[in-house]
């Protein structure tokens, strides 16, 4: 009996050792997120005024909405009028400036209809002063100096740092974000999770992952300790890359600095790993600035490259879709009031189809190997492959000038003003350059739904992409 049983064993671990390994969720591979900043989502910014617009965002495409944090959040030490998302004072109860917790059951449960993903953004580093676990937990819950205060990180005075070396907290955190995952939440987006220990997050995700095999968990962190997907985290923030392509786009990095990078990145982070790239996010918009601030005429080009690079999971950031060339304020309200669809909005569509419909681009470990084309200076180019799927992007950051940027205009149907944002950064006035495409057979210009047949000269201009798929 011994014997047999020991024979079994062994077969089933054969059997085990022989199954594909499922890194993530099914859904995730060929994902595109966006982050609703309820705040300033509608003139209302309200869990209902989110609700309403969900239809639009579905014809936009957009698989997943991270919700920025929607929790009660504290009053003392606020900051502004409405105060930060992110000083939390109860995890469990809702910020009654968007609604009551019935409202947002309304909006996830329609999310979930129309067949969207739905992530919370989840605040572990710390709390509100005024957080109910200040009076109900012990001293010990908080980090605190010698005179027996809690104290907070950097100029975050609107917080209190909780106290990692209790591994009570671990599980007071882990209880919480339970509590949203049984309502029906799809997942995370994991605040500053790098400033947490990673024993932390080793301690609570691998039995989260395990009860809750379809959650999906992204990491604001760049960690490779942080990136492995059957144990802590689906995605990592793909921050060099991020400045990076705003230095690309600035003149102070080279195409070869992104070869290089890519390269980096590669050897540093297992291939499962999924990595979210994005040209904007409520950091970079409030704080850094827009997308056309910082990366001028080649804005468009550079959000090409976040949806076709290897490991990329895209991110899409309130009022992109639209052109939005404003910052948005962080602790008052100032609402995106004119949703209308524009040339923008075509611009992202076809990006999010482009993830969609092309296995060669799929994150981690799916999509197709990176290979870099011989081009003329200033162009990225290089091709993804999966089977008989080919993605060919070519995009010319031309002869860069390096000058002070200059105040964003507003154009037409909330465009920048072109003059305004692109002159600090690519030199327009060089000559558009040609390459002559020597593959075989024939290519489908996803942007303009050309067929181009090979041989075939290409010309772009500083700043101008284009994006080949190969149908024949």
């Amino acid at each position: 009996m011994k014997r047999i049983l020991i024979a079994v064993l062994a077969v089933l671990a054969l059997a085990a050792c022989n199954k594909k390994v499922q890194y993530h969720p099914e859904w995730t591979y060929s994902s595109v997120v966006y982050e609703v900043n309820i705040r300033q989502f509608s003139p209302e910014g309200t869990f209902k005024g989110v609700e309403a617009q969900l239809p639009r965002l579905k014809d936009l495409g957009v698989d997943v909405l991270w919700l920025m944090p929607m929790y009660q959040i504290g009053t003392e030490g606020r900051k502004g009028t409405l105060g930060s998302y992110y000083a939390i004072s109860d995890y469990k109860k809702v910020n009654p400036e968007f609604g009551t917790m019935e409202d947002f059951q309304s909006l996830l449960d329609a999310a979930h209809k129309l067949g969207f993903k739905v992530i919370l953004d989840w605040v572990a580093n710390q709390t509100a002063p005024d957080n109910v676990w200040m009076s109900e937990k012990p001293a010990d819950f908080y980090e605190r100096d010698s005179l027996g205060n809690a104290i907070w990180e950097y100029d975050w005075t609107d917080t209190r740092s909780l106290n990692y070396e209790n591994q009570e907290v671990w599980w007071a955190q882990d209880d919480a974000m339970r509590f949203w995952l049984e309502k029906g939440v799809d997942g995370f987006r994991c605040d500053a999770a790098g400033e947490v220990p990673a024993e932390f997050w080793y301690g609570i995700l691998p039995k989260m992952n395990k009860d809750y095999p379809d959650a999906y968990l992204l990491a604001e962190a760049e960690r490779d300790n942080l990136a492995d997907p059957l144990v802590t985290f689906d995605a990592n923030y793909a921050w060099e890359l991020h400045h990076l392509l705003n230095g690309l786009a600035q003149g102070s990095k080279t195409v070869q600095d992104l070869k290089d990078y890519v390269a980096r990145d590669a050897a540093r982070f297992p291939k499962e790993a999924f990595r979210l790239t994005f040209t904007s996010n409520h950091d970079e918009n409030s704080w850094a600035g827009t997308e056309f601030e910082r990366e001028g005429a080649a804005a468009d080009a550079c959000a090409v490259l976040c949806f076709t690079l290897p490991g990329s999971q895209p991110l899409i950031y309130t009022g992109q879709e639209i052109g939005l060339s404003r910052r948005l304020e962080f602790f008052e309200k100032d609402p995106i009031t004119d949703w209308s669809a524009n040339a923008y909005t075509t611009f992202w569509k076809t990006l999010v189809d482009l993830k969609h419909n092309n296995p060669a681009l799929a994150a981690g470990e799916r999509g197709g190997d990176i290979v870099w084309w011989e081009a003329p200076e200033g162009w990225v180019a290089f091709h993804r492959q999966v089977k008989d799927n080919m993605v060919i992007v070519l995009a010319n950051f031309g002869t860069p000038v390096k000058q002070e940027p200059v105040a964003v205009a507003e154009g037409n149907d909330n465009r920048p003003a072109a003059a305004a944002v692109a002159q600090p950064f690519l030199n327009l006035e060089s000559e558009p350059v040609t390459m002559t495409l020597n593959l075989n057979g024939e290519y489908k210009d996803v942007f303009s739904g050309n067929i181009i047949k090979t041989p075939y000269d290409i010309t772009l201009a500083p700043g101008d992409y284009k994006v080949l798929i190969r149908v024949k």
